[in-house]
């Protein structure tokens, strides 16, 4: 990422935008339902992805994954297991 917010490749959108485009979409599929738990629906929908592309990102370095999301290692492990991942 050059300024980091944005991806180097300049049609690809910021994840902000991408998110707000999602939802967005979610939205206008509800056709008058209600909906509840939206937090929790979308932090786990977001999450895993997350784990794994940073793991990607770092070869499956678990330390340095960590790092990079701002967890302890522990805790990585924690939602790794959670998500299946290991």
């Amino acid at each position: 990422m050059t300024d980091g917010a944005r991806p180097a490749s300049g049609d690809d959108r910021p994840l902000r935008e991408a998110v707000e485009a999602s939802l967005a979409r979610y939205f206008d599929h509800l056709d008058g339902s209600s909906v509840t738990d939206l937090y929790a629906m979308v932090m786990a929908e977001v999450e895993a992805p997350l784990l794994t592309s940073v793991l990607d990102h770092t070869q499956g370095n678990q330390t340095r994954a960590a790092e990079m999301l701002g967890l302890n290692r522990g805790t990585l492990r924690k939602k790794l297991k959670h998500h299946g991942l290991i």
